[in-house]
């Protein structure tokens, strides 16, 4: 923007109709907190210079947002003394005092879109005004600043509602709390906030007033959307916009050329992206980074956190988290794809199959009742059912290297570290303790050696004792009986 702005991101509150050890602006919907939703609208509308403004759990949230973004200037406001209050913290917290526009929002509205501020401050801008006002009209603006307008319209105060008169109780226009200010108009104008009110508190809006009596102009930008205004104070209401936010996040993607079969039961992240052709079926919930390439069918009932789907691909009934699902690959029903885990083009992971930290190459296969950890499964190599990659020794991990064009039989353990060469055959049952030449078949298999009274000379008294004795009790009476004895 040609205009320099400073946004004032406001984050003290107490937050106590939480109910929680976490700070309130922490609380997440749509796979963000709050306050990063904040950032991302600011950043999003271009502007570079940032103040946020904490107090209350103040190293938890200070933390979470130096991690968003470091360039962000924090502010400490020891006493919530009122959002008046606050503001003159965040400027005081500055390097140099603000110039051009001073933007000041809040870290609770995580509804609030990039979009709608850079429109608000282009007007602001355009206007010329000392200050412009985001308002709403709502059907109950109960508990909401409301907006007084002399008789020509123009604005020249706002009403906080404990010190609203009954008249002014009945005016549907309210305050965001969200303002576009000139910078030096504000600086001036907050020296001269007072307390003389129900709370007892700096209030900022006191501001329009102070424009009004100078003969400054103050206008409103009115949003139409009112879920944008919207504030959180208490798990149903974050749970009210997080069905919301994630009712427009599918819209979204249903307009991109998604299909989603049925939205009410489908959650998707803000961060998440979705390519054309793609169908996600009931119960699937798509969070953090995710992305799923053109042309997969994503579900029923599946859950992927950070995890790349190529295009084509197939993922049923599946938690997967921090994976790579190659081009045309299938997963499920019932796959457990834990950090780690890269399939390859046309590979298969199957029906009960764990894996972690493993490459399985194109066309590999894992179809079903396996577990695959610390591993290299070479390209068109198929992996017996109930294999299980023994890669742990108690104290240390051991990777298995399987190559190329390997067959591997139903119920192996491949005790780590090892590597099956290209081409190689196991036989069913097989415990391979060594490595398998390439082209060779590995036979583990022992002749069975069946231990008589076992189980009564090691486990006496036990139910299988008494089954087993039970059992050659009436052994041997049929045996007597067919020889007539």
């Amino acid at each position: 923007m040609s205009d320099h702005v400073t946004a004032v991101v406001l984050a003290a509150g107490a937050g106590t109709r939480m109910k929680s050890a976490k700070a309130k602006v922490l609380h997440e919907i749509g796979g963000r907190s709050m306050v990063a939703h904040a950032l991302a609208a600011v950043s999003g509308a271009g502007i570079s210079s940032t103040v946020a403004v904490i107090g209350h759990d103040r190293e938890q949230v200070s933390t979470h947002i130096i991690s968003l973004d470091p360039a962000v200037v924090l502010a400490v406001q020891e006493q919530q003394n009122g959002t008046g209050h606050a503001v003159q913290v965040a400027l005081a917290a500055l390097p140099s005092a603000p110039t051009g526009t001073v933007l000041v929002t809040y870290a609770d509205v995580p509804l609030l879109t990039a979009e709608t501020l850079t429109a608000f401050l282009a007007e602001h801008a355009a206007s010329g005004r000392a200050v412009t006002i985001l308002t709403a009209e709502l059907d109950d603006p109960t508990g909401y600043g409301r907006i007084i307008r002399d008789t020509s319209g123009a604005v020249i105060a706002i009403r906080e509602h404990k010190d609203a008169s009954e008249d002014e109780l009945q005016i549907p226009e309210v305050n965001s709390g969200i303002l576009a200010l000139d910078a030096a108009f504000l600086t001036d104008a907050l020296a001269g906030l007072r307390t003389d009110n129900a709370q007892g508190e700096v209030y900022l809006t006191d501001v329009i007033g102070i424009a009004a009596d100078r003969g400054l102009p103050v206008g409103a930008h009115v949003l139409e959307d009112v879920w944008q205004t919207e504030g959180v104070n208490d798990r149903s209401q974050l749970a009210r916009l997080g069905a919301e936010l994630n009712r427009r996040v599918t819209e979204h993607w249903m307009r991109e050329g998604v299909t989603i079969v049925d939205p009410a039961t489908t959650w998707i992240d803000s961060a998440v992206t979705i390519g054309p052709d793609t169908t996600i079926l009931p119960g699937t919930q798509l969070l953090g980074a995710t992305t799923i390439a053109a042309s997969a069918t994503i579900g029923p009932d599946t859950t992927l956190r950070n995890v790349e789907v190529g295009e084509g691909a197939t993922v049923i009934r599946t938690h997967g988290s921090d994976a790579v699902i190659g081009a045309n690959a299938t997963v499920g029903p019932f796959s457990y794809l834990r950090p780690g885990t890269e399939l390859g083009t046309k590979g298969k992971i199957g029906a009960f199959v764990e894996t972690k930290n493993a490459r399985i190459g194109d066309s590999a296969k894992v179809p079903h009742l396996s577990y695959v950890g610390d591993a290299e499964i070479g390209e068109g190599s198929n992996i017996g059912a109930g294999t299980i990659f023994a890669n742990y020794d108690g104290v240390n991990k051991h990777r298995t290297t399987v190559g190329k064009h390997a067959r591997t039989s139903s119920n192996n353990t491949f005790v780590a570290p090892i590597t099956i060469g290209d081409g190689a055959f196991t036989a069913a049952g097989t415990t391979i303790r060594n490595d398998v030449p390439a082209g060779a078949l590995a036979v583990g298999n022992t002749e069975q050696r069946n231990i008589e009274g076992w189980v009564a000379a090691k486990r006496p008294e036990t139910p299988s004792a008494r089954a087993a004795a039970q059992s050659k009790q009436e052994s041997q009476e049929t045996h007597a009986q067919e020889n007539g004895e």
